[in-house]
């Protein structure tokens, strides 16, 4: 698969996520699209790495998600945790927008966090 269609600009508030499930060759991925603060649009696991639980319901924070269950934070940018309890980092997915449509390809996550 490649790219395909999450959402549009507009459905992403400021300093907010928009959460969706797309289809990848394995099967259902759930995302949350973040627009931080800076206003970049990112695309990241929406399955906290700690608590198993939705990120798109927790608090975006400069480029980062806080997690609501534990308080664990990750980098929009990269996935990786920037606070406990939390030490595993979660997928983050290409996104291009193309005029008002935001694509996302879940198949090609960027890993730049370090597995432990």
């Amino acid at each position: 698969m490649s790219a395909q269609l999450a959402c549009l600009t507009a459905d992403v508030p400021v300093c907010g996520t928009f959460r969706v499930e797309l289809e990848a060759e394995t099967g259902t991925v759930e995302v949350a699209v973040v627009r931080g603060e800076d206003g970049e649009l990112h695309a990241i696991s929406d399955i906290c790495s700690h608590g198993a639980v939705s990120l798109s319901e927790g608090e975006v924070e400069g480029s980062t998600i806080e997690c609501w269950l534990h308080g664990s934070r990750f980098d929009l940018r990269t996935g990786v945790p920037t606070g406990l309890p939390a030490v595993r980092p979660v997928p983050v997915y290409p996104l291009t927008v193309d005029g008002e449509r935001v694509l996302v390809d879940v198949d090609a996550p960027v890993l730049t966090g370090k597995e432990n």
